[in-house]
């Protein structure tokens, strides 16, 4: 016999739209910020600063994409949709993904050129600028982070943040080894250190993201655990296609047959039905439990 889906609450986790203010927050921030680099890049003649700026560019483009999707994710569940649009946020981090390494590939083939023939820069003034981009990144980062919960869509932003600082740190001490050393050679030597950041990040996402498309097992979830448990349960003989995924990244689910000891009533399996998905929800945080009860004999009350 089947038996629907439960769901439960575990225990409290950011809310959608908590997360989406996070999110606009930090677009403002960034978006405004990127120019001043574009600027700076230019007037000092730095490509590490333009280097930020591009990834910069490329953060806000998938802040941008994070928010579309939490828009998307927050509508109802439709006949054609009957978990409403959740995947949408792994499919935003796909796309935030592929632009990570899209512009890290850019980064590295600007700086190469560079290293053979350094250009004047301005260390002074890249230093300052990468400074001030220093400051808004941490603080995008740690909004978003605190606000990520167990969402893809979320992490991959706050990854964007957090790489961008991290290139902040290479372009202030690219501008620190030009001010004290003389070192133009230092720029195009940071621009690459922050390509090989985004390079990481990137590819770290891209393959989060495909797990969960793929429908693999949650992160940190082993189905054998979780299988134990069920078949722990006094009421259960033994369990059989026991099956584990994402509907959305922070939104396990699973599916599985479990057989029940004795002659049951109909009620009575309801009942072992509805405890199981109690403990799957309250041990696993698996909200979405679809149990295929099977018995000897069902019979009504």
């Amino acid at each position: 016999m089947g038996v629907s889906h439960a769901h439960s609450h575990v225990s409290p986790r950011p809310t959608r739209a908590s997360q989406r203010n996070a999110l606009a927050i930090a677009l403002v921030a960034n978006g405004l910020f990127m120019f001043v680099e574009v600027a700076g890049g230019i007037v000092f003649g730095s490509l590490a600063l333009l280097a930020d700026a591009g990834h910069m560019a490329s953060d806000v483009i998938a802040l941008g994409i994070a928010l579309a999707a939490q828009r998307l994710m927050e509508r109802p569940a439709s006949a054609r949709h009957t978990y409403g649009l959740q995947r949408v946020e792994v499919l935003g981090a796909f796309a935030n993904a592929l632009l990570l390494l899209g512009v890290a590939g850019w980064v590295v083939f600007e700086a190469i050129g560079r290293l053979d023939d350094p250009a004047d820069v301005s260390g002074g003034g890249l230093l300052l600028v990468a400074a001030i981009g220093l400051v808004i990144n941490l603080m995008s980062a740690g909004l978003l982070a605190k606000r990520a919960g167990e969402s893809l869509n979320m992490r991959g932003a706050t990854l964007h943040m957090l790489m961008d600082a991290a290139g902040s740190v290479a372009a202030v001490v690219a501008g620190l080894a030009v001010v004290l050393w003389d070192a133009p050679r230092a720029d195009p030597i940071a621009s690459i250190v922050i390509a090989a950041l985004v390079l990481w990040s990137g590819w770290s996402l891209l393959g989060m993201t495909v797990h969960v498309l793929l429908e693999g097992t949650p992160r940190g979830m082993d189905p054998s655990n979780v299988e134990a448990a069920i078949a722990g349960d006094d009421a259960v003989e033994s369990v059989h296609h026991l099956h584990t995924w994402n509907i959305a990244s922070d939104t396990p689910a699973l599916s599985a047959h479990v057989v029940l000891e004795g002659e049951v009533t109909l009620h009575q399996a309801q009942e072992h039905g509805d405890r199981i998905k109690e403990m799957l929800a309250s041990r696993f945080g698996i909200e979405h439990a679809t149990l295929e009860l099977e018995c000897h004999s069902c019979e009504p009350d």
